[in-house]
């Protein structure tokens, strides 16, 4: 991050104090965006926690270190595919997932928890066309259909996609290298030469909304995305740093603008591949963008009147993500 005026800035890129201008946002017949991949900017109905956080059944945290986590009950397990998609009907209320009805816990599952009696569990495998002699309608991931589920389903594929991906990122051990071997239902790993066991771990990254205390706040994109698409800033927290430390540094890093006022919003899991986004709300102190083109492609302020009206960015981030959640939020006026 520089420490004076960002000097690579063309003519024109300036944001005026109202916001963005007309020029500073393609109409749609210039940038294209699939709908489907990325909704329009009309706000969400904010809700009491992001969506990926619901969750409706009981973890069994002491129930994974029994032999058999099912205790001999019927088991409905989730198939997890290479794609990190699973099966999904589409029922009259709205998407639910097809479980495979098993008469106890198959080899290799991973145990999930269970609710109302039933136990659930988690295995990798193949696509098919029906499960259990229910068809399949598609089979789609947390982000396509996370938004949709109910509260067990969403907390079910959201806890299946976490743990399947760090088996498939961790089948080594870190210590000595050697292959390791699967305990407690699929949620330890051990060193076969240490000893030691090997947990599941989730790196914890921050995502803020940054606002000028009154009705302007900063969005970003980046250069891989969808054009048009804009959200709030996001970053790693870094060893030895706090959650609200880490806010500071990411915006001075990313817009090079100082912070006030840190608050904690939510955290929704991300298992994409293994994250916790902690969200926040910031105040920003000075009101120059000074871009590093490095983390961003570029960034601008926006007014709660843009945004509620569809006159800022083309596309902001899918109900699915905590980023719509803040956003949705503070557009309702909950954060000033």
């Amino acid at each position: 991050m520089s420490d004076g005026r960002y000097e690579g800035r063309r003519e024109g890129l300036g944001v005026p104090a109202g916001g963005s201008t007309a020029a500073d946002n393609p109409p749609p017949a210039q940038t294209p965006v699939t709908t489907a991949d990325w909704p329009t900017t009309a706000t969400s109905v904010p809700t009491a926690v992001p969506v990926l956080s619901r969750a409706a059944h009981d973890r069994g945290h002491l129930t994974r270190a029994l032999a058999d986590p099912a205790q001999g009950r019927p088991v409905r397990v989730l198939t997890v595919d290479d794609r990190r998609t699973v099966p999904v009907y589409e029922g009259p209320a709205g998407p639910e997932l097809v479980y495979d009805e098993r008469p106890g816990m198959p080899a290799g599952a991973i145990y999930l928890g269970e609710a109302d009696g039933v136990p659930y569990a988690a295995v990798r495998g193949q696509r098919s066309l029906t499960v259990s002699g229910r068809t399949v309608d598609q089979w789609a991931g947390l982000r396509e259909v996370g938004a949709d589920l109910g509260d067990l389903d969403a907390g079910l594929l959201a806890q299946a996609i976490g743990i399947v991906e760090w088996h498939e990122r961790n089948r080594f051990s870190p210590l000595s290298g050697a292959a390791t071997t699967i305990e407690r239902a699929g949620w330890v790993q051990r060193d076969p030469e240490t000893g030691v066991e090997v947990f599941p771990r989730t790196d914890p990254a921050v995502i803020m909304l940054v606002h000028d205390g009154g009705d302007r706040c900063v969005l970003g994109r980046q250069a891989v995305w969808p054009p048009g698409r804009f959200s709030i800033l996001a970053g790693f927290v870094e060893p030895g740093e706090s959650a609200e430390g880490a806010v500071a540094r990411e915006v001075a890093e990313e817009v090079g603008i100082a912070v006030t006022d840190v608050r904690y919003v939510s955290s929704q899991p991300w298992p994409f591949p293994q994250s916790l986004m902690l969200g926040f709300v910031a105040r920003a102190v000075d009101q120059e963008l000074r871009i590093d083109h490095e983390e961003i492609e570029e960034a601008r302020w926006f007014t709660r009147d843009e945004l509620r009206t569809g006159q800022g960015p083309q596309a902001l981030p899918p109900a699915v993500s905590i980023a719509r959640h803040i956003i949705d939020r503070w557009v309702a006026g909950e954060f000033s």
